[in-house]
């Protein structure tokens, strides 16, 4: 540890209290900060002409501090932890829309091929480790995994032992993670995905199972203590018609999209109020911009859209 901060020091990478910051080193770890330093690295601009894409020395911005890395890591998991918030309700409100809409057709609508679109239970994947398989065996296997992990849970044993192993989907669906219901809402029927699409703003049910995708990949972002704040977000949706333009690849867009499934879900939330205050109070402001809200996604006063202007 003690060489690690002195390897810092050497480049160039400002440190007012050793003991703090090699405390700091110990308990996340050089490598897991090395992410939030990153940016603080000078550009080689040879280097990146050369390649077009941004090399970056091994030596810092002058006047990058640890300090400043730590701030932006305590803001980056404060902002895992307000993702968590968001999507923990918008998962459990789907969870009751998809369990309520399709175990008035079938309590086992989940395993009923009939209760879903064809091109899930029917159309074998052409590519990757599940080609020849449907969307659903795939998704029936990954589930049944789910339930024997459960099996211990009072009211899944329950269910197991009076049902002759039959979990009804309003039963189910609690041992589902977000997941299994993304793939699963991705395979519903058009007009089931609709109606749940409307309930929530979406423009179609196409849209919004996409959305889902996309907050899935965020929430084992947030689950995994992955830097979440300038990530490349791979599952990504389109922004819908009506809204600013930003990229769909940055983050901003999916707590966007968060924000108005809250208005929905929980309408007197704080939850938007909590994240304009985060950003504009704890975002940390680091030398020559090394750092700035663009990285997240944003665009010129997002804080006064209607979206985010109220709670």
């Amino acid at each position: 540890m003690d060489e690690q901060l002195q390897r810092l020091k050497q480049r160039g990478l400002v440190v007012d209290d050793d003991d703090a910051a090699l405390s700091y080193l110990r308990r996340i770890g050089y490598y897991r900060l090395s992410g939030y330093w990153y940016p603080l690295r000078a550009i080689d601009q040879a280097a990146s002409e050369r390649d077009g894409k941004p090399v970056r020395h091994d030596e810092f911005v002058p006047g990058s501090r640890f300090e400043d890395v730590v701030k932006l890591y305590v803001f980056d998991k404060k902002l895992r932890l307000l993702a968590m918030d968001a999507l923990e309700r918008i998962e459990m409100a789907v969870r009751v829309d998809v369990a309520y809409l399709l175990g008035k057709r079938d309590p086992c609508a989940h395993e009923n091929p009939d209760c879903l679109d064809g091109n899930f239970t029917k159309k074998p994947m052409r590519h990757g480790p599940d080609a020849g398989r449907t969307g659903h065996a795939v998704w029936l296997e990954k589930y049944q995994v789910l339930v024997h992990r459960s099996r211990q849970l009072a009211f899944v044993k329950h269910h197991l032992e009076t049902y002759d192993g039959k979990l009804p989907i309003w039963v189910a669906i609690g041992v589902w993670d977000f997941g299994l219901l993304s793939r699963f809402f991705s395979g519903m029927r058009f007009e089931d995905q609709n109606v749940i699409a409307a309930r929530h703003g979406a423009p179609d049910g196409k849209t919004f199972a996409k959305w889902l995708r996309s907050l899935n990949f965020m929430r084992n972002l947030a689950a995994h203590h992955a830097r979440m704040w300038n990530t490349n977000v791979l599952e990504v949706a389109p922004v819908p018609a009506g809204w600013p333009e930003m990229p769909n690849a940055r983050p901003f867009l999916y707590f966007c999209i968060m924000q108005q499934l809250l208005r929905t879900i929980c309408p007197n939330s704080s939850w938007g109020q909590r994240f304009r205050a985060l950003l504009k109070e704890e975002f940390p402001a680091l030398p020559a911009e090394a750092v700035s809200l663009r990285d997240i996604g944003f665009s010129e006063g997002w804080d006064q859209w209607d979206l985010w202007a109220h709670k």
